[in-house]
C-alpha cells in the first residue's frame, strides 16, 4: 500500500526527514510514533503530496508521487485527517461531512459513514458546538466519506480528554475491521501499543527502530521486574542470597528481574516456603521503556522530547 526508500527532506541546513525507508502493508495499522519535531507530520505531508521531497522515492497505492500525473490518482485513493482538523463552524455534522463527499465523483453514503462513526445524534449539531473528541470523529468521517484504500490520521487524539481519546481509538479498531490501511502519526505511546500492527519509532528524522509493539518490547524493552511489597530485612536478605538481580528499594520493595517463568516460579515457591504472603506486582516493559532505552529520553504528554 505504500513504498519509501531513502526519503529526505531538507529545509536550508535543517534535515527534517533523514534518509528513512519504510513500507506499509494492505489492511494494516501502522504507527509512527516520535516526539514533537522529531519528521511525523512531515512525512505524512510528503506522502499526502502537500511537500516535495528532497532526494528519495515514495509510491503511495502503487503511485510514484514525484510523478504529477500519478498524484491525482494518489489523491483519489487516500484520505486525510490532518492536525488541528477543523471544519466549518455554522455547518452541521450531517453538512460537513456532504460538503467533502460532493467533490468526489464516487462516495459513501453519508448517513452510512454518520453512523460508522456513532455520530447520529450528533448529525444535525453544529461543528462549534461540538466537544474535541466528537470535532475529532467528524474529521475521521471526512477522512473516510470518500471510500480511500489508505487512511492518513496525524496525531489524531492530542488534546482530547483519557475517555474521548479511548473513543477515538475505538473507531480507529473499527477502520481495521473495515479492512482500511491505517497510517497513523502518534507520539502516545500507549496509543501505538494498543492500535498499531506494526511501529516505526522516528527521532530527530531518522527511524530508529522498526517492528510490532511486542517484537520492539521484546527487543528493547528488558525483562518483567517482580515488585514484592514491604519485605522485612530478614526475608530481604535471604531472596538476595538465593536469586540473582535483586535489588532492595528505599520505601522497603523489592525488585527482582525476571528472565525466565521458572524464576518466577521459584520466588513464588520460596515465598510460600517461608510462610511469606507479602503483595506482589509483575511489571511488564512497555514502549516507553523501548522509547528510554533507544533515545535516553521520554515524551511527555505534550509531545515534547525530555
Amino acid at each position: 500500500m505504500l513504498e519509501v526508500q531513502d526519503l529526505v527532506k531538507e529545509y536550508a541546513d535543517v534535515k527534517a526527514v533523514d534518509g528513512i525507508s519504510f513500507s506499509v502493508n494492505d489492511g494494516e495499522v501502522f504507527a509512527f510514533l516520535g516526539p514533537n519535531g522529531a519528521g511525523k507530520t512531515t512525512t505524512v505531508e510528503i506522502l499526502e503530496c502537500l511537500r516535495p521531497l528532497t532526494m528519495g522515492s515514495a509510491h503511495v497505492c502503487g503511485y510514484d508521487i514525484t510523478k504529477e500525473s500519478e498524484v491525482k490518482e494518489i489523491k483519489k485513493n487516500i484520505g486525510v485527517l490532518p492536525q488541528d482538523y477543523n471544519a466549518l463552524d455554522k455547518l452541521t455534522v450531517k453538512e460537513n461531512i456532504e460538503l467533502i463527499a460532493e467533490m468526489y465523483d464516487k462516495h459513501l453514503k453519508v448517513s452510512e459513514v454518520i453512523k460508522l462513526l456513532e455520530l447520529e445524534d450528533k448529525a444535525n449539531a453544529r461543528f462549534e458546538n461540538l466537544s474535541g473528541g466528537l470535532k475529532q470523529r467528524v474529521g475521521i468521517a471526512a477522512a473516510l466519506v470518500s471510500d480511500p484504500r489508505l487512511v492518513f490520521l496525524d496525531e489524531p487524539t492530542t488534546g482530547l480528554d483519557p475517555k474521548a481519546r479511548r473513543d477515538v481509538w475505538t473507531v480507529l479498531t473499527n477502520l481495521k475491521k473495515l479492512g482500511k490501511t491505517v497510517f497513523l502519526t502518534t507520539h502516545y505511546m500507549e496509543e501505538a501499543q494498543v492500535l498499531a500492527d506494526r511501529i516505526a519509532i522516528i527521532n530527530k528524522g531518522k527511524i530508529v527502530a522498526m517492528g510490532s509493539p511486542q517484537e520492539l518490547i521484546d527487543q528493547y524493552g528488558g525483562l518483567k521486574i517482580l515488585i514484592i511489597r514491604k519485605v522485612d530485612k530478614t526475608l530481604a536478605e535471604k531472596l538476595n542470597e538465593k536469586f540473582d538481580h535483586v535489588s532492595m528499594i528505599s520505601n522497603g520493595d523489592i525488585h527482582v528481574k525476571i528472565e525466565t517463568t521458572d524464576k518466577l516460579y521459584q520466588i513464588m515457591s520460596f515465598l510460600t516456603q517461608m510462610k511469606a504472603e507479602p503483595d506482589v506486582e509483575i511489571q511488564t516493559p512497555t514502549l516507553e521503556d523501548v522509547f528510554l532505552k533507544i533515545t535516553c529520553s521520554k515524551i511527555s504528554e505534550e509531545g515534547e522530547a525530555k
